[in-house]
C-alpha cells in the first residue's frame, strides 16, 4: 500500500525507460534460470497491473495472479469491519498456495537485490527441485547497507552460526540516530543495533512444504489478531518460529549483491541515480523489454 511511501511504489518508475524497480528483480530472476512468476497484489489494481507487467512478460515466464485481500483467509474466521490494512507478508505468501507447486523464491517489490542474489538462490533451489524437505535458504545482506537516510525502516535482525540461521527478530522501525547509532524504537523504548548485523531482506528460497506451516500458523494468528486493526504477520516470525521447533534449516547466502529500496518517497532520487549508474556501466540496457 506504499503508506510511509505516499503512493504504489512498486508501480513508481525509476529506470531510465520508465522501469519499476520490480522489472529488475524480474529481469535478473529469468537471468538466473527462474521461469515462473506469482505476482502477489490487490484486486483494486489488478486492471493497471495487468498493462505494466502481466502483459509485456507473455512469452517470458509462465505468469500467476494471487490476491491478497482482507476476507482471502481461511473459512470460518471473522475479522473487524474497520479493518483495512492487509495481514502481512506471510498471509502475502499464503495467498499463493494454490499457484506454487515447486520451490520457488520470495521477494519484496520494492527492492533492489541485485543480480548475484538471484543467482545464488537459483542455485540452491535448483538443487530442491525433487524436494519437499524443509531446508530453505535467506539472502543475508548488512545491515548498515540497509538503512534509509529519510526515516525508519522494517528489517528481520538475524544471528548466523556456520552459515545457518539461529534466530531472526522483526524489528519495525530502525533508523540512524543524531550521534550516528542504528537504534530500533518499540513502545518508547530504544534499542542499539550492530551495524554488521545480517539482516533479512524477505528474500528467501522455500520448498512447497511450507504452505502447510503456515495455514497452521495462520489460523492460529486470525485466532488471537482477527479483531485487531493493525497487527500483521511477518514471514519472518514464520521462520523464526520453524527453526525454535526444528521444522526448518535454513541456509544464509552470501550474496556479495548490492541492494537499495524505496521505504520513503525521499528515496526515491538515490533509487534513480543508482539504476542510473548501472546502466551507464552495462550492467542492464537502458530499456530491459525492448
Amino acid at each position: 500500500m506504499g503508506s510511509r511511501y505516499g503512493g504504489l511504489k512498486q508501480l513508481d518508475h525509476l529506470g531510465p525507460s520508465g522501469e519499476t524497480i520490480m522489472d529488475y528483480s524480474i529481469y535478473d530472476a529469468l537471468g538466473a534460470g527462474f521461469d515462473k512468476i506469482v505476482f502477489i497484489i490487490r484486486r483494486s489494481f489488478e486492471k493497471e497491473f495487468r498493462e505494466k507487467f502481466v502483459d509485456k512478460l507473455l512469452g517470458k515466464a509462465e505468469i500467476k495472479l494471487a490476491f491478497q485481500e482482507l476476507d482471502n483467509i481461511p473459512d470460518d474466521i471473522s475479522y473487524h469491519h474497520d479493518r483495512v490494512k492487509p495481514w502481512g507478508t506471510a498471509h502475502a505468501v499464503w495467498t499463493a498456495r494454490n499457484s506454487i507447486n515447486e520451490p520457488f523464491a520470495m521477494i519484496n517489490a520494492d527492492d533492489f537485490y541485485g543480480r548475484e542474489a538471484f543467482v545464488a538462490m537459483a542455485n540452491f533451489l535448483k538443487k530442491k527441485q525433487n524436494a519437499t524437505d524443509n531446508q530453505y535458504a535467506m539472502c543475508g545482506y548488512k545491515l548498515i547497507n540497509t538503512l534509509s537516510e529519510h526515516g525508519s525502516v522494517s528489517r528481520g535482525v538475524c544471528t548466523v552460526k556456520d552459515n545457518y540461521l539461529e534466530t531472526v527478530e522483526e524489528h519495525t522501525h530502525i533508523s540512524i540516530s543524531e550521534n550516528d547509532k542504528i537504534i530500533n524504537r518499540k513502545d518508547d523504548l530504544e534499542k542499539n543495533l550492530d551495524s554488521d548485523s545480517i539482516v533479512s531482506m524477505n528474500f528467501w528460497g522455500f520448498t512447497p512444504g511450507l504452505f502447510r506451516f503456515l495455514d497452521e500458523k495462520l489460523r492460529q494468528f486470525l485466532l488471537y489478531n482477527s479483531m485487531e486493526l493493525n497487527s500483521e504477520m511477518y514471514i519472518p516470525f514464520v521462520v523464526d518460529e520453524l527453526i525454535k521447533e526444528k521444522n526448518a534449516g535454513v541456509e544464509v547466502l552470501d550474496c556479495n549483491a548490492m541492494w537499495f529500496g524505496i521505504t520513503h518517497k525521499e528515496d526515491k532520487e538515490k533509487a534513480v541515480r543508482n539504476l542510473s549508474e548501472l546502466v551507464k556501466k552495462g550492467n542492464y540496457p537502458d530499456n530491459l523489454w525492448k
